[in-house]
């Protein structure tokens, strides 16, 4: 067998009939290689196996028609200088029109004699039918791959035809298989016991299959490697660590009884449950990396602070890192108040110091932050993507937290391990994935969930209103305000936009200055100054604002127990999970919350959200919702987590293909964890190569 590196990662331009124009191109769409060529798969199909005759044409259909150009008249140059070009053609069982507008091209193409085939729409003007614009090639060309069967239509770019697209494959498909090229990295046993087709078969049917069944093993099949593929590369991942060294025994016999027991509230039964198994993990020789999955307001914070309190009592340090400036600041404050009178050292050392980091901190205040951390003087390191910087050194670092982690990628998160030595890593995020998700997502990963909110918090009343009817939302809005209570105005822009019709945050500021004259009214969005942004929030926090108009930047973290209600402006415009977790900035106090949406709910899909968001407060059932209407690629991006793009598997329309890759790979991997069988090589080659390209996009 020719190897696969001496073939197909030959250069795009060395396709016959691509040249450097064109093959720059193909670059822009990334594709580079031969390989790439093959596993740039077609978005749909255009079936040309309905053949049809011209008298057997319906209103309607797209067919394809055999037929012989019998003449041929040009039309008036239309608008832009643009000539139309109508040709008579006929077969043996009558006539039809063909209609091509911007022809010049067209016209010196074609004469009358010539035997061409057409594909498109048919329509009638009267009894005699007519397709307009049709795509066309000549019979006489049998080497043509668009005259037959079902044809594969693929992403374009300006440049590129599906011609280009479909030559192309069909050049590297008959190379390859001439040369034995396409390489097999599923072993026979997982492609026995589940019945998968070759990888050749895959490859030309994906592309070019000639009857629909073929099309659906060979898709089949792609899928069920490409979530093998990530599938077994977490495991080797979680493999990995789990050899990576033993990681640091903190001190079993030191209790974190005495830090929850001086907390103002109890912690729920899930959130004991959470931390009993983190302390566990962080007592053991394992090097933890856990993920606490939790709906908003259900309390990982707290549960966090428990496992910092462990680490900095066993005389580590601790860092956190969060996605903004705003929700790291929240931490701070959320911190201090939960170790102030905490001392080090079982009680007898100093106090418990935390330390801020992010971008806009004065070179002054930074120099003297990174001093002190150094010489062990700060405990606990909160701040943003600044904590990753190689000036950023510990003087003994046991934990690491992240928070929001699905918003940082793979190695952003292990820049920030490689500041300690086999650290214990927790990460933390408030969007919910779907438990079928979770387990192959995450799967170099112990899963925590915490299920229950804290006792005391009241349900949040959601309502969604039309524009016509702002009114009684604003009558909410205003009860709540004159009893004491505070509230959230969101908008998706900062400022207005020639391009969408929407109210700004700015504009709704001024009108809500207006509307609500007797409150304090403040505006919050990520342009301004951080020393403007603090001003504001502490403002909020302290009660001194009653009513915020804000962008998206209050999403998570902020939590000030008073704010009553949450009014999201042109909530059409948000995606459901976004909107749950502007929601859950309410609700956190004793009192009753509301959370009203308006917007213009005409789409199907926007009336589903927005029925959605009214009906549940479930955060894993509007997971799956927006997954559902969304589609992974804006919920869950996989590129930005370092992980390998899927090309052709979907995580939402294909979880049944997933779950049975999952448990072919837990299959496989128990018996042999590091995939060095002989049978399992090529397999994990080609989990190194992706994970690799993944990384480098992330």
């Amino acid at each position: 067998m020719r190897e696969i590196s001496s073939l197909l990662e030959n250069q795009i331009g060395t396709i016959k009939g691509i040249g450097p124009k064109k093959a720059a191109y193909f670059q822009k769409m990334e594709i580079y290689t031969w390989k790439d060529v093959l596993y740039a798969f077609p978005r749909d199909y255009e079936d040309r196996t309905n053949q049809k005759s011209i008298a057997a044409l319906e209103e309607g259909e797209t067919a394809f028609v055999r037929a012989v150009v019998i003449g041929q008249k040009k039309g008036p140059y239309r608008r832009g200088g643009k000539q139309t070009l109508h040709l008579l053609a006929r077969d043996e069982t009558g006539g039809m029109q063909v209609l091509f507008f911007h022809a010049s091209y067209v016209s010196r193409q074609i004469k009358r004699g010539d035997r061409l085939w057409f594909f498109g729409k048919v329509s009638f003007a009267g009894q005699t039918p007519q397709m307009l614009h049709p795509q066309w090639g000549r019979l006489s060309d049998e080497k043509d791959p668009q005259s037959q069967g079902i044809l594969p239509v693929y992403p374009l770019t300006q440049g590129l035809s599906q011609t280009d697209r479909r030559r192309a494959a069909a050049a590297v498909l008959q190379e390859a298989e001439k040369a034995g090229a396409l390489e097999e990295y599923l072993p026979l046993k997982t492609r026995r016991l589940h019945q998968l087709c070759g990888i050749d078969y895959a490859l030309q049917n994906i592309h070019f299959p000639m009857e629909r069944r073929q099309m659906l093993v060979a898709k089949y099949r792609l899928i069920f490697e490409e979530f093998m593929i990530l599938s077994a590369g977490l495991q080797l991942a979680k493999a990995r660590f789990s050899l990576s060294g033993k990681g640091i025994v903190f001190d079993p016999g030191l209790s974190i009884r005495p830090f929850i027991e001086a907390m103002p509230y109890s912690l729920t039964t899930a959130q004991k449950r959470t931390l009993e198994q983190i302390l566990s993990d962080m007592e053991s020789e394992k090097v933890m990396r856990r993920l606490v999955q939790g709906d908003v307001g259900s309390g990982k914070t707290v549960v966090a602070a428990g496992a910092v309190y462990k680490a900095v009592m066993c005389g580590y340090q601790a860092v956190l890192m969060a996605p903004t400036e705003i929700l790291a600041r929240q931490h701070v404050q959320t911190f201090s108040q939960l170790f102030e009178g905490v001392r080090t050292e079982k009680g007898k050392g100093e106090p418990f110091r935390i330390g801020f980091l992010s971008s806009s901190l004065a070179p002054g205040q930074r120099r003297l932050v990174l001093e002190e951390l150094a010489k062990g003087r700060i405990h606990v390191l909160i701040g943003t993507h600044a904590l990753i910087q190689p000036s950023v050194v510990f003087h003994r670092l046991g934990l690491v937290i992240t928070d929001e982690q699905h918003r940082f990628g793979v190695m952003q998160r292990e820049l920030l391990n490689q500041k300690g030595e086999n650290c214990d890593t927790l990460v933390m995020t408030a969007t919910p994935i779907p438990r079928t998700l979770a387990l192959t997502l995450y799967a170099d990963m112990d899963v925590s969930l915490i299920d229950e909110k804290p006792a005391g918090r009241q349900p949040v009343r959601t309502a969604a209103f039309e524009e016509d009817k702002r009114a009684l939302a604003y009558r909410i809005l205003y009860q709540q305000l004159k009893e004491g209570r505070q509230g959230y105005v969101v908008a998706p822009l900062i400022e207005s936009s020639q391009e969408m019709d929407l109210k700004s945050a700015e504009e709704i500021y001024l009108e809500m200055k207006e509307h609500f004259a007797e409150f304090s009214v403040a505006l919050l969005h990520g342009r301004m100054k951080q020393e403007e942004k603090d001003q504001v929030m502490e403002a909020f926090q302290k009660g001194r604002i009653q009513l915020l108009v804000s962008t998206v930047v209050i999403e998570v973290g902020i939590n000030v127990p008073n704010a009553t209600v949450m009014i999201i402006e042109h909530a059409d415009r948000f995606g459901l999970s976004q909107m749950h977790q502007l929601r859950g900035r309410v609700g956190r106090g004793s009192h009753g919350a509301y959370c009203m949406l308006i917007g213009s709910f005409q789409s199907e899909v926007a009336r589903k959200r927005a029925r959605a968001m009214v009906e549940t407060d479930d955060g894993f059932r509007i997971a799956e919702m927006d997954l559902t209407l969304r589609g992974p690629g804006e919920f869950f991006g996989l590129r930005q987590h370092g992980l390998p793009e899927l090309r052709i598997a979907d995580l939402v329309r294909h979880k049944k293909i997933l779950k049975a890759a999952s448990e072919e790979t837990k299959r496989l991997m128990k018996e042999d964890p590091f995939l060095e069988k002989p049978e399992n090589r090529r397999l994990k080659r080609e989990i190194h190569r992706r994970f690799q390209s993944g990384e480098s996009a992330g």
